[in-house]
Parts: structure tokens; sequence; C-alpha cells
């Protein structure tokens, strides 16, 4: 059978591992459901795989000026860093700093013997640059989608300007259907559903039902557990992004 390409595939897999339907799963529709959620938000906060690099471009009002951040999509998880394009067509862009510094960078290139005179040139450049044009700090509140850029807004930017923010975005699996068949979501989902399994009949422990069987659901419990201890710390590991140490 082929792997899940759908969130109601995903679900019946995961109670399929767990012995359905030989074996009763004893989680009410709803619980799934709110497990299966939990399951996703943990992967697309951690998993590398769900979620990649992405740039969004952003027009400038005086709106954003007034409040001094821009709004941006809720499906981003976190922001590395912005660039300012200016959108300025009077000419007097020419005089500035970074023209100039990439003027004479030209001129240089002409006169460089090899590629190496050129890179040394361009790191050169590019700490000048730096000392010009320092960036500057940002502030990702994302429950707020909201991206704070601590400057002068009134003197470094007009309505019109574009800034272009790099980012990471959750990947959506109604759009993107190799998500759900994902071996870590596969995995950590079914956990989830043992664990909710666990809890909803360790009220019963030591009952015994017609034929002999004596239920245990605080073994089931523990067992699922384990195994969400094991996934996490997987994840940690092997599946992490690396933090992100933003200078400026």
């Amino acid at each position: 059978m082929a792997g899940p390409t759908t969130r109601t595939e995903l679900k019946d897999y995961c109670l399929r591992r767990l012995g359905n339907p030989v074996i009763q799963i004893n989680v009410d529709a709803t619980q799934l459901e709110d497990r299966l959620d939990d399951a996703l938000q943990y992967f697309q906060e951690y998993h590398s795989d769900a979620v990649k690099r992405h740039y969004v471009k952003h027009e400038v009002t005086q709106t954003d000026i007034n409040n001094k951040y821009i709004t941006l999509t809720d499906d981003l998880t976190s922001v590395i860093r912005v660039f300012n394009m200016t959108n300025n067509s009077n000419g007097a862009d020419m005089f500035d700093v970074s023209y100039q510094l990439h003027l004479n960078d030209f001129f240089d290139f002409r006169r460089a013997q090899d590629v190496s005179t050129f890179a040394t040139y361009q790191q050169h450049l590019s700490m000048i640059d730096d000392m010009f044009n320092n960036t500057h700090q940002i502030r990702y509140a994302r429950h707020e989608d909201r991206l704070y850029i601590d400057m002068d807004w009134d003197e470094k930017t007009t309505v019109g300007d574009y800034i272009i923010v790099e980012a990471y975005a959750i990947i959506d699996p109604q759009q993107h259907s190799q998500v759900y068949n994902d071996r870590f979501l596969k995995e950590y989902a079914t956990a989830l559903f043992k664990e909710q399994w666990g809890m909803n009949i360790s009220k019963y422990d030591g009952i015994q039902l017609p034929g002999g069987v004596t239920m245990n659901g605080q073994q089931i419990l523990q067992s699922a557990q384990e195994e969400i201890q094991r996934l996490e710390e997987e994840m940690q590991l092997r599946h992490e992004l690396p933090v992100d140490f933003y200078t400026g």
C-alpha cells in the first residue's frame, strides 16, 4: 500500500500500526484529530524538512512607518534577516557611499591581475560597507505576525520602498502531500495516538474482560511516553535546524 497522502490517510495509517481493526483502539475521533494537530505542530516547529527558506517582498506603507513594524503572513516560523530595497529614481543615489564603493569596485576589477585579488577587494569593500551601512536589529513576534526593525523609520524609509524578508516558511501539507508520508511524522503521530489510548483506558487497569483478558492501560501509556521521548531526542540530534545567531 502506498504511503499516506492526506490527513485522513495518515490517521488511518497510525491506527493500523496500533493494531486496528484487529484490536479496538479506545480513542475518540476528536481526540485523534487533536493528537494529529499536536504532531503536525511539533513537526512544523522543529523538523528541518517541514520548512523551507523563503523570501517575502513587502512594500512599505505609511501605516508601516507609523507602526514601526511590518505585518507578515502566519506561515512563517522565523525570520533570518531583512534587506532594504530603496525605490528611489531621483538620481541622488549616485552620491551614496554604497554606490561609490561598488563603482570603484568595478574599476579595480579591471585592473586586477586575477580573481583572488578581486576577492580581496570585495572583502575589504564589504567591511567598509558594513561600517557605513550597518545591519539593523530585528525582532519577530510570531504569534502577532509582526516584524519589528529597530531603525529610524522616518529617516530610513519612505512610502513605496521595498523590504525583502528572508525567513523560514511552513510547507503546506495540503499543497505538498508528501509531508504526510514523512517517516518521523508517522512515528510521532502514532506515539501520540498510543499515549492518548493509554490515558483513556488506564483508569480501567486490573479489570478483567470476557475471555480472561486484563486491561493494562498504564503499560500502554508508559510505552508511548518512552517512544515520544526517544523521538523528540532524535529530532534534536538529527532533524532540528541549527540555531541562527543574529549579529548586527
